[in-house]
């Protein structure tokens, strides 16, 4: 049995790239967590003063029921401020993903691409990394990024910060739990062809299975492999 982390930055981005595969892995034994480092939404008004707190705390929820479907063992929230970890001392970040590494001693992890147009996503990568030095028998063996819809693709990046899948997942059959896990997150949900929607959810899948022979599949960048 392995013991997986997911560490996103906002709700959702714990099921939006990887949640299929993370199911996968709960099938066949292994256990899994996730770590959500920013509260998500408070990005969304002028200031993060303004977010009402309810509105948080509903998404927070959101979020439970979310991992119940897909069969997480438990989900942890940081709440450091949406779509502003660039003025958060990365070090806090860091401190962060070592304290649940720590606790939940991983041997895989799957966070966003260092390549996102999110700079929480960018953060997130950066702080994953520093954070899972293999050092002083570091118990993280394999480290994957996923793909963020509405955040990976609109980057327009090419070379090193374009998303380079090497690593594919088929998912045929739990790729029906990720999308009745997204419908839990209502406010974060859009209608197609906004990217962020479940018919979307449904075109990358097939679009990772075209490319491997397969019907829906998960892509990931290897970012380590200790073995």
């Amino acid at each position: 049995m392995s013991t997986i982390l997911v560490v996103a930055a906002h709700p959702d981005d714990e099921l939006l790239g990887v949640g299929a595969t993370i199911a996968k892995h709960i099938k066949n034994g292994d256990e899994a967590y996730a770590l959500i480092l920013g509260e998500g939404q408070t990005s969304r008004t002028n200031t993060r003063e303004e977010t009402d707190q309810s509105v948080v705390a509903d998404l927070h929820k959101d979020s439970v029921a979310a991992s119940k479907v897909i069969g997480f063992k438990d989900i942890f929230f940081e709440n450091f401020p949406d779509n502003r970890f660039d003025q958060v001392d990365l070090l806090d970040i860091v401190k962060a993903v070592e304290k649940y590494v720590a606790k939940i001693k991983p041997d895989i992890i799957y966070t966003h691409h260092r390549g996102d147009l999110n700079v929480d996503h960018q953060y997130t990568c950066r702080a994953v990394m520093t954070g899972t030095r293999p050092v002083n028998n570091c118990c993280v063996k394999e480290i994957y990024c996923f793909e963020t819809v509405s955040s990976t693709e609109w980057n327009f990046s090419y070379g090193d910060e374009a998303f380079t899948p090497d690593t594919f997942v088929d998912v045929e059959d739990t790729f029906e739990v990720k999308i009745e896990a997204m419908k839990h997150y209502k406010s974060e949900l859009c209608e197609f062809p906004h990217p962020r929607s479940l018919e979307n959810l449904e075109i990358c899948a097939k679009r990772w299975g075209a490319v491997t022979g397969k019907k829906y599949v998960e892509a990931f960048e290897t970012l380590r492999v200790i073995r």
